[in-house]
């Protein structure tokens, strides 16, 4: 048995980022999931996730060395997953991670069981939504927005509509996970023992 590789997917403002947020929170504690820090060749202090930063020479270095399970480049930056994920799925835990749609095809080859989840929005959601983040000028929205095309068909097991509140799409991925046998945080009895164990749903 392995793990599962969740790979979120889908454009710029979709809330990639503030979906899997609000998931860690809501399963904060539970052991079987991981949720990934990706490495990208931009500044910490650039906003947005929690990253890890690294220079283009350090990105090689860790790209050349065999220190990263996937990488891709996209809008000028290079992004990474860590090879310690692997590990990670072999130990039968799952992950969590946001990437490019170009390394689908890769990860189902090679770290199968995988599910990838596609985070949609409109395109009207989306133009608001990189405007108000600051990071982009008005042509380079128009830029992502025109590569924002769906997923074609195949490629998302699940799509989460996030034009809406921003709980309601959590919620829907937080239920993907769970039913994917990734539980939610232990419970305690008043004795503090816990009442349910992890990745079941059995009670002691």
């Amino acid at each position: 048995m392995r793990g599962t590789l969740f790979l979120v997917v889908g454009p710029s403002g979709a809330g990639k980022d503030s979906i899997i947020a609000g998931a860690r929170e809501r399963l904060r504690g539970d052991e079987p999931i991981v949720f990934a820090r990706r490495l990208i060749t931009r500044p910490a202090a650039a906003g947005g996730e929690d990253h890890l930063p690294l220079s283009s020479q350090q990105f090689t270095d860790w790209r050349d060395g065999g220190g990263l399970m996937l990488h891709w480049r996209a809008h000028g930056l290079d992004y990474g997953l860590p090879r310690e994920l692997a590990a990670v799925l072999t130990a039968e835990r799952s992950v969590v991670a946001n990437v490019s749609r170009t390394v689908i095809a890769d990860a189902r080859q090679r770290f199968a069981p995988v599910t990838v989840v596609a985070i949609s929005a409109s395109p009207e959601t989306l133009a608001a939504r990189l405007a108000a983040r600051g990071r982009e000028d008005a042509a380079e929205i128009e830029e992502r927005l025109q590569r924002a095309g769906a997923l074609s068909a195949g490629e998302a097991d699940l799509v989460i509509d996030n034009d809406g509140a921003l709980d309601v799409a959590i919620a829907r991925f937080v239920e993907l996970l769970m039913s994917a046998g990734v539980s939610p945080p232990a419970r305690s009895d008043a004795a503090g023992e816990t009442v349910r164990r992890r990745g079941t749903g059995e009670t002691s």
